[in-house]
């Protein structure tokens, strides 16, 4: 059964892009137990190797990232109000109201003018970034410089809910993916392999390409969180991926054209697992599978993602069958790509 324990502490930590300490402290605590070398990097990235029962044909890093997309504090204003920009590809149509915390510890409200203030013109509009600022109670500049500086994270705050058969949370994208590689290095592994941790994925794949660099891998799995697209409003042809049918194999996106031999495996490893998967249906979007695949002389690599609704938003939802399908997936996917001989 899968860990909804792991996963909410994952979803719990503040990790904006470029200020992963809080959740790289709690993976390092979690994996420490059951690795034989642990690294981490200059960027902050972690690289966990564990010892199999055989050495691997194939060396294999498996990799998720541990960053999530949030905001950065720019300016104090003399009312005391905080301005912003985002950090990673944010929805900024739902930035309007939504509770948020500043730095460790300081919460806050993204502040809008309410709707009975509007004119007719202005409630059909998304409010434009520059018209939106963080309001934490100061009554000017000089009492929220107390608490505050440019360039403090700023984080959602939302709930972690496992009801009718669901998760939902904010970051689950990538914590779901990093939360089952630490499920995957509790257990007995076939063959070696690598596990990163990386950061900065949401703002350039840094972690991933300075790490892939240093393990040099001759394989990698990415395993993450992709766009779902079973919503309101989206045609059926549109829908990428949909929660509830597994994991999601891509064949290509905007950054990759993942390994074809590797892509067939994903099924077939699947179907020796007793789960269902789907193809990502859709040349969209990117992952760290974008710097993995190029590094050095190159890598070959699969990307197993867990379908999302609402993704870079305040609460993404996953389905849990889904988890269950990439977490039994990815250990007999691993274990017949580290086995070939290179």
């Amino acid at each position: 059964m899968a860990d909804w324990s792991l996963l909410e502490r994952l979803c719990s930590a503040r990790a904006v892009s470029g200020n992963e300490r809080e959740v790289r402290e709690l993976i390092l605590n979690e994996v420490k137990p059951y690795a034989d070398s642990v690294e981490v990097t200059p960027l902050g990235s972690l690289i966990v190797f564990k010892k199999g029962e055989k050495r691997p044909g194939t060396r294999l890093m498996l990799n998720a990232h541990m960053d999530e997309v949030g905001m950065i504090v720019t300016y104090i204003t003399d009312d005391g109000l905080l301005r912003f920009s985002p950090v990673g590809g944010m929805d900024r149509r739902v930035l309007p109201g939504k509770s948020v915390t500043v730095g460790d510890n300081v919460p806050g409200v993204i502040g809008v003018k309410p709707v009975h203030l509007l004119d007719g013109e202005e409630k059909e509009k998304s409010v434009p970034l520059k018209e939106l600022s963080i309001d934490i109670g100061a009554k000017d500049r000089e009492e929220a410089e107390r608490y505050v500086t440019p360039g403090d994270p700023v984080c959602f705050d939302s709930l972690f809910d496992t009801s009718h058969g669901m998760v939902k949370s904010r970051a689950l994208d990538d914590r779901a993916g990093c939360a089952i590689l630490i499920e995957m290095l509790r257990d007995r592994l076939e063959y070696d392999m690598t596990f990163v941790f990386a950061v900065q994925e949401e703002i350039g794949l840094r972690g991933s390409k300075t790490a892939a660099y240093a393990v040099d891998p001759q394989a990698a799995i990415v395993v993450e969180s992709t766009t779902a697209a079973d919503i309101a409003g989206v045609e059926k042809d549109r829908q990428v991926c949909c929660l509830g049918e597994g994991a999601a194999i891509s064949f290509m996106d905007r950054h990759t054209i993942y390994d074809k031999e590797y892509y067939r495996m994903a099924f077939s490893a699947a179907e020796t697992a007793g789960v269902k998967c789907q193809a990502k249906r859709a040349v969209a979007g990117g992952n760290d599978a974008g710097a993995i695949h190029v590094s050095r002389a190159g890598v070959r690599t699969v990307a197993v993602s867990l379908p999302c609704r609402y993704l870079h938003s305040a609460v993404g939802m996953i389905s849990q069958q889904d988890y269950e399908s990439a977490r039994r997936l990815i250990p007999v996917l691993a274990a017949q790509i580290a086995g070939e001989t290179s």
